[in-house]
């Protein structure tokens, strides 16, 4: 208890002087981490990945098949640039500021319809990142016509206002001239820019940590190319490495449709919004004309249930009959939000691209119908790739020649990790330390011997051996790389039986073997659990869903794994029977006098025809060929490639050709 007459620390006075308007730059600013910014190496991933975000769906909306250009530079210990530009439509001289140094300033985030971005805050947030840990202002080109200028703006945040402050040009940027005019002025001021007729490029230098493997740009990049077939990848690493993904398909998505809300998504007090914005109408009228699958005769039996007059004006509704008409709406039947305003990759894409960047013998893909939860439509799709050994134990001496000889990597570590897609860095140091090799050994530099080695350790060492099942989760075609244990997608994987299909699996844990599974969800809005948007909620009507698609692709999977070893076993069994056959033959002969060579080829067709399921060979599509293809069809969403020539195994250096000398 305080003693009387002592001082007080403050009064009302003094606290509401105190009070101020908080802006929501200077709040994000000093809590990033909500946006992704929590540590250097998540803050490269997460810039990289609004970037890219926003390229695609500028792309897109705009009916232009994308490429992008991504370029990782590190400027110092802990400094990398981040430059992203791509081939989109470009934006307009007065929007880039607002887009680029203000947050919260978007055109998506009120439209009920599948994007990547919803709220504005990406792309601006990055570029706030950036100026705070190294004061450097974020860079953007932008251009929207070969015969206009391009724009050139230095941009900061001011996060007391959460307004853009331009730091060219006296305040206004600076417009690049089009032709040769403008290519001289970009060279000598050193701007970063692959000639384009339009598209937008931002540099953003920030302080990061590169790294490869789980949670990083390289995983980001090569998930993003395998949830859009339809676009075009260069990315430059900061150890100078080019990797290429071209495109697998020349169709872009359909556009999704903007909706009205549905009913069922709307709360009471959103509700209570509503009605006061309106402009004058009736109630029936309203209910018609702000919400999406509302019939008249809905509209009808909504108000017969609260007992609220249908033609009465919105205006004379009083909070009371909100609420009753806020719980008829709930217990009236009404029809599923329309399904146009998501797209949905589509199981033959899925196929076309896992097969494009992920190594592997089998694939399956299946796309559930649309579902609801909340009111908001969408849709579940599931993609699997198995792959039965890795691409080292594959290779011939010739082609790991041609590799050494083309590689620019400095170590043989590096040129295991960048040559073999999927091999990673665990698996790279246990082939070379079976090797014999160091370390830090030049793979241009490798004796004949010492290639020896490394072929034989290749061959022969199994990096699937323990390997886990990768799983890789896509919201609106978007990776998501963190926070996967508290994701739905990831609860609903370890809750399916993987032990039916083929896998091992301990309880409460990822099944095990080669295997990459896709998860996808399209929504017009996405239940993140955060405002990183890194994790699903798990709602049970999305569970389910996820569930269903498993156990599609997972029933594919386990009647090509049963096949698989059925034709092993007949194998194994017809070899066993050829061993000795030869002196069975021998001895039956000296026993009854018969003809040895004949009774040999009498009793190899036997066993020809006892192990026939040995000679069983599948076409793409995992039917018998020369059998009835409706015997063993597997569906039309599967595909079974030649794992030892599969393209997407091997990272390959572009090699130029010399042109050939004109004759004399």
């Amino acid at each position: 208890m305080a003693k009387s007459g002592a001082k007080r620390r403050s009064n009302a006075t003094a606290m509401a002087a105190a009070q101020k308007e908080i802006s929501v730059s200077e709040f994000f600013a000093k809590n990033r981490h909500l946006l992704g910014f929590d540590n250097p190496r998540k803050a490269l991933l997460t810039t990289v990945k609004e970037a890219v975000d926003n390229s695609l769906d500028a792309c897109e909306e705009a009916g232009i098949l994308p490429e992008i250009w991504v370029h990782i530079e590190a400027t110092s210990a802990n400094r990398y640039k981040v430059g992203i530009q791509d081939n989109g439509p470009g934006i307009l001289k007065k929007q880039i500021p607002l887009i680029f140094g203000k947050l919260l300033y978007g055109s998506k985030f009120h439209r009920l319809r599948q994007s990547r971005g919803q709220q504005g805050i990406g792309i601006s947030a990055a570029g706030m990142y950036g100026v705070q840990t190294t004061g450097k202002p974020v860079k953007i080109i932008s251009k929207v016509s070969v015969r206009k200028p391009a724009h050139y703006y230095e941009i900061q945040i001011d996060t007391k206002k959460n307004e853009p402050k331009i730091l060219n040009g006296k305040g206004d940027g600076v417009d690049i001239p089009p032709g040769e005019k403008g290519a001289t002025y970009i060279e000598k001021h050193g701007i970063e820019w692959v000639d384009q007729p339009h598209g937008t490029r931002v540099t953003i230098e920030l302080e990061a940590k590169f790294v490869r493997g789980r949670g990083s740009v390289d995983e980001y990049l090569n998930q993003t190319a395998i949830a859009n077939p339809h676009v075009t990848l260069h990315y430059l690493d900061p150890d100078d490495y080019q990797y290429d993904y071209e495109r697998s398909t020349d169709q872009l998505p359909s556009e999704p449709k903007e909706i009205k809300p549905h009913p069922y998504g709307v709360e009471v007090g959103r509700l209570a919004q509503m009605f006061e914005e309106s402009e004058a109408m009736s109630v029936s009228e309203f209910m018609r004309t702000k919400f999406s699958r509302v019939t008249p005769a809905v509209a009808k039996k909504v108000c017969e249930s609260a007992k609220v007059g249908s033609r009465i004006s919105v205006k004379k509704v009083d909070r009371p009959q909100i609420d009753k008409l806020f719980e008829a709406i709930q217990a009236t039947r009404i029809s599923p939000p329309a399904t146009d305003c998501i797209c949905p990759i589509g199981e033959d894409l899925i196929l076309k691209g896992l097969h494009q960047v992920v190594p592997g013998e089998f694939y399956a893909a299946a796309t559930r119908p649309p579902g609801v939860y909340r009111g908001n439509p969408f849709q579940v799709e599931v993609g699997l790739a198995y792959g039965g050994t890795a691409p080292t134990q594959n290779i011939t001496k010739d082609l790991l020649q041609e590799l050494l000889e083309e590689t620019d990597t400095r170590t043989v570590r590096q040129f295991l990790i960048h040559t073999f897609n999927g091999l990673g860095a665990e698996a790279a140091d246990k082939i070379v330390k079976t090797s014999g090799l160091k370390t830090r050994q030049a793979p241009n530099g490798l004796k004949p011997k010492e290639r020896e080695k490394l072929f034989d350790a290749m061959k022969h060492v199994n990096v699937a051996e323990g390997q886990g099942m990768e799983v890789m989760r896509y919201a609106n075609r978007v990776p998501l790389q963190f926070q996967q244990a508290a994701c739905a997608v990831t609860q609903t994987v370890i809750g399916t039986n993987w032990r039916g299909y083929g896998l091992s699996q301990s309880r409460g844990a990822m099944p095990k073997g080669p295997v990459s599974l896709m998860v996808h969800i399209a929504s017009v809005w996405v239940p993140f659990t955060s405002e990183s948007k890194e994790a699903i909620a798990s709602y049970p009507e999305i569970q389910k869903e996820i569930r269903l698609g498993l156990q599609a692709v997972g029933r594919k999977l386990g009647m090509y794994l049963r096949r698989r070893l059925k034709v092993k076993q007949q194998s194994d069994r017809r070899e066993i029977f050829l061993r000795y056959l030869k002196e069975v033959a021998s001895a039956v002969s000296v026993i009854n006098a018969a003809e040895e060579k004949e009774l040999y080829d009498q009793l190899v067709m036997v066993a020809q025809k006892r192990t026939a399921e040995a000679d069983m060979k599948m076409d793409d599509r995992g039917r018998k060929i020369e059998e009835d293809p409706t015997q063993l069809n597997l569906g039309d969403n599967v595909l079974i490639v030649d794992p030892a020539s599969h393209e997407a195994a091997i990272n390959r250096v572009a090699v130029e050709e010399e042109p050939e000398a004109e004759a004399v």
